[in-house]
């Protein structure tokens, strides 16, 4: 699958995700896809059981999208996904395989704010 492919592929599943569209956004997974949250240890197998997951999540979703880079069988998607309207910055990393995610790990991370004392050497950026 040619780069651009991915890419198109890529921004559907966001569009869907973003949109709730349950059945879209799992298109792009295999089915025999791994899912994994490091920060809370949790692995899902299969695209059934990710779907199901996400089907069931009780907080409303939000997502804007911050860029997305790669190339071949590797991309990243920098995004803020939001629970409830509070923002988490997010770094979703999928492997692919065949032309469809063979492995996804999402690193999950909530805004703080910053130390005063950096302020002389630093811009603020809109969250």
């Amino acid at each position: 699958m040619e780069n651009q492919e991915i890419r198109t592929a890529l921004d559907r599943h966001w569009a869907a995700s973003a949109a709730g569209d349950i059945e879209a956004e799992h298109e792009i997974y295999h089915d025999d896809v791994l899912v994994e949250y490091p920060q809370s240890g949790e692995r899902i197998r299969g695209r059934h059981n990710i779907q199901a997951l996400r089907g069931h999540h009780p907080a409303k979703l939000g997502f804007t999208i911050r860029r997305v880079l790669g190339s071949g069988d590797l991309w990243i998607t920098e995004y803020i996904l939001s629970y409830n309207e509070q923002p988490t910055q997010t770094v979703s990393i999928m492997e692919f395989r065949d032309g469809k995610v063979a492995r996804e790990t999402q690193y999950f991370a909530d805004p703080f704010e910053p130390p005063a004392w950096r302020d002389q050497w630093v811009e603020h950026q809109e969250q």
